[in-house]
């Protein structure tokens, strides 16, 4: 079993994997990452681990906007000392959790459900994960300011000011900034709702997530539709459905 273990406290870390290499001889351990930032590089540039334990206050911000940032492949196990009501609510939607201090018992219980969980239900499971991420949703403070994109060999980060649209075409999403740069990202655009400024950002249709500062050109469609000029441009028309063409004109003229 390959692991990674998302937690800020170096000594909190060690001693947890340290647990699961008691448990599970062969368990190798490929990482200890402290921060949001940290943790999404590196889950974006290597191999994806069998199960991941997160810590969910970090660093540099709460561990969910990792899962916004990286489409995270593998079941995870929340640390958390939260009080026992949300501690129900990560019974229902993520792997398991621990509460702090971790104790040897609730280690091998997690890891026992987890390869319980393993052969049958871990789609499931990271169905589950996705859900509490949206359910967490961002407060107006806290919205996307960043994403971490892959650059050729390298990782940037893009500044959500400097993000004109994001664009859907044949399941992947992409990035497209003022200056007319374009990156892959590892969200849908569905995610992507809950993670940006209503006010700066509208999904005008299944393919397009739009800042306000990209639409140049509004006009009249048919079926009382409406056509968008774009900064950047594109090459295919872009449409706003009727049925979101008010929802638009309120949005423009907030």
């Amino acid at each position: 079993m390959k692991i990674v273990v998302i937690e800020d406290e170096q000594l909190a870390a060690e001693a947890l994997a340290e647990m699961v290499k008691k448990l599970r001889p062969a368990t190798e351990l490929l990482a200890i990452l402290g921060s949001v930032e940290e943790a999404a590089t590196w889950l974006l540039l290597n191999q994806t681990p069998d199960l991941i334990f997160c810590d969910i206050h970090l660093s540099d911000g709460n561990s969910f906007e990792i899962f916004r940032q990286v489409a995270v492949k593998c079941p995870v196990i929340f640390t958390t000392a939260y009080n026992q009501y949300a501690i129900e609510a990560f019974r229902v939607h993520s792997v398991d959790y621990l509460l702090k201090p971790t104790k040897p018992e609730e280690v091998a219980r997690a890891i026992q459900k987890y390869e319980d969980l393993k052969s049958l239900h871990v789609a499931q499971e990271l169905g589950n994960l996705q859900h509490l991420v949206q359910a967490v949703r961002p407060a107006h403070s806290d919205y996307r300011s960043r994403f971490m994109v892959k650059s050729g060999h390298s990782i940037k980060a893009i500044p959500v000011k400097e993000v004109a649209y994001f664009w859907a075409e044949e399941g992947v999403v992409f990035l497209v900034t003022f200056d007319k740069k374009r990156f892959i990202i590892n969200q849908t655009l569905d995610q992507l709702e809950g993670q940006l400024d209503p006010a700066a950002f509208f999904r005008a249709n299944r393919q397009l997530m739009v800042h306000i500062d990209a639409v140049q050109d509004v006009r009249t469609y048919f079926k009382g539709r409406l056509w968008l000029g774009l900064t950047p441009s594109v090459t295919e028309d872009v449409i706003v459905s009727s049925s979101r063409a008010a929802l638009f004109k309120q949005w423009l003229d907030r």
